[in-house]
């Protein structure tokens, strides 16, 4: 058994937890501790000595999925006293204390605002002997202030912002990660290029509405401009962003995409409601027109570019007319896939006291009738692409049949996932290289591309990226970065913004 102090983070929820569990990670190591699955097998204890939860609200029965969680670690807990659990993350800026009285065995419960202080709540927690609540009502630090753990070696997240201006009565989101708080221009530049130092080839650029990055420091067309200005950063092979809201969607993003070589043509276009009068009641400022002539646009300037959305079945209210509104939208939209969620109420959000809430039996029915229609969509998309060559950037493993199909996988630059055939004694890609290959089969939720055994397309390409995961393979966790340093900082530039002239803003 090690006398290492390990940790284990658990993370829940969107891409904005999975960036801020590696921060959480880089803090611990910081502090001390080692990664759990660092420690070989042989010696690893059964559960870490420290166990954090970064959870979500968003999703459902997250409360449920947490406390069950919870009441797994509660026997190891009792064995081991001072092993410690650290709730944080949406719900825990939701529930606060609520999670204590729940599970009294929790040492820590932090919120959205204060991860950077999880390692001294910790330590508090451990001397006074009694669990340890901090929650904040504004961020005071921006996280990428803060030392991080890439998951990655050649893939990068990048906040560019924190919080939402919008108040969608479905979404809980800007009461728990608060008003939108943007970071400068030559911040997140600097973050990029360093990450491309590294070894980084793709960065994703994060926020809860990317579009409408700079309206904090004046400048309602920052987003465009950053885009053109990754487009400078050399070695950088593919940008990509998420979310944007349709109704802050601008024409001058949709140029600057399809201008800049290694932003990917790949957009993700959260529709919720195909019906108006469910868009106005979720207090969306769009309508399905105004959503529609987006994708038209994107489509003139981008004709390959794959869109994807999210939509909500059953927000209360909703009539068959609406949801068929629905169908047509995405008949119309040909989205190449869609995150499709049944509406359930979330306590403190308007929708949750509306009336007319839909009975979970037709709920489920016009989902499942959703789902097989996106699917049909998906489907004719996917084979539409049969026969073109397509770059996978490869992942060390993105299919669960990559063994027994001796295939591999990765994504190509729509982001559409490919598993693609490795002749016999042809070069073998690592992750972070790039491989191009002509799609066999087109399936409704993957490519299949096997050219390589036809005698088509099969060529590897080395790239920085694949060099940074090969460099780390005699790392305690093989291929994952060790902790670098935080990026500063947040909020309106002390000059004007011209001080960023690679952005031209």
């Amino acid at each position: 058994m090690t006398d290492l102090l390990t940790y284990d983070v658990r993370t829940h929820g969107c891409q904005m937890n999975v960036h801020d569990s590696e921060r959480l990670a880089g803090l611990l190591e910081t502090a001390g501790y080692v990664d759990l699955a660092s420690v070989p097998v042989t010696e690893r204890p059964a559960t870490a000595d420290v166990v954090v939860f970064n959870t979500c609200a968003v999703r459902e029965n997250a409360d449920n999925k947490l406390y069950g969680n919870l009441g797994q670690l509660r026997p190891a807990k009792t064995s081991n006293p001072d092993m410690q659990i650290a709730v944080g993350g949406c719900l825990a800026q939701k529930d606060r204390a609520t999670i204590v009285q729940k599970a009294p065995w929790v040492d820590v419960v932090f919120g959205t605002h204060n991860i950077g202080s999880l390692p001294a709540l910790l330590d508090r927690a451990r001397h006074n002997k009694r669990a340890e609540v901090e929650i904040l009502e504004s961020l005071e630090t921006f996280p990428s202030t803060l030392p991080t753990r890439r998951d990655s070696a050649y893939a990068a997240w990048v906040s560019i912002s924190v919080g939402c201006n919008n108040t969608c009565t479905f979404c809980i989101v800007p009461s728990l990660r608060g008003k939108e708080t943007d970071r400068r221009p030559g911040d997140v530049l600097a973050e990029i290029q360093a990450l491309v130092a590294q070894g980084v080839v793709e960065v994703t650029l994060l926020g809860q509405n990317v579009n409408t990055y700079g309206v904090e420091f004046g400048d309602r067309l920052a987003f465009g401009k950053l885009l053109r200005a990754c487009g400078e950063i050399e070695g950088l092979e593919r940008v990509r962003f998420t979310s944007p809201h349709p109704a802050a969607f601008t024409d001058d993003v949709i140029t600057a995409m399809a201008e800049t070589h290694n932003v990917a043509p790949s957009l993700h276009m959260p529709l919720q409601s195909g019906s108006d009068r469910v868009l106005r009641a979720m207090r969306r400022s769009y309508r399905s027109d105004r959503f529609l002539g987006i994708i038209d646009r994107v489509r003139d300037q981008i004709p390959d570019a794959a869109i994807t959305t999210d939509i909500i079945v059953g927000f209360p209210g909703e009539t068959e007319e609406d949801f068929a509104q629905t169908l047509r939208v995405v008949e119309q939209s040909r989205f190449s896939s869609a995150f499709t969620f049944q509406y359930s109420i979330r306590a403190g959000t308007p929708a949750a006291t509306m009336a007319d809430q839909v009975p979970k039996a037709v709920v489920q029915e016009r989902f499942e009738r959703l789902v097989a229609l996106q699917d049909e969509v998906s489907w004719a998309e996917n084979r539409a692409i049969e026969g073109r060559t397509v770059e996978v950037l490869v992942a060390p493993s993105e299919g669960r049949k990559d063994l027994e199909t001796r295939r591999m996988s990765g994504r190509a630059r729509d982001n559409r996932l490919v598993h693609f055939a490795v002749p016999d004694g042809a070069e073998v890609a690592r992750p972070g290289d790039a491989v191009s290959v002509d799609v066999t089969y087109g399936a409704p939720h993957h490519l299949v591309a096997d050219s390589g055994l036809q005698g088509g397309t099969y060529a590897v390409r080395r790239t920085p990226g694949g060099d940074a995961w090969a460099a780390l393979q005699d790392a305690p966790v093989p291929g994952k970065p060790a902790v670098s340093l935080g990026m500063p900082s947040v909020g309106r530039p002390s000059t004007a913004p011209t001080t960023a002239p690679a952005c031209g803003i």
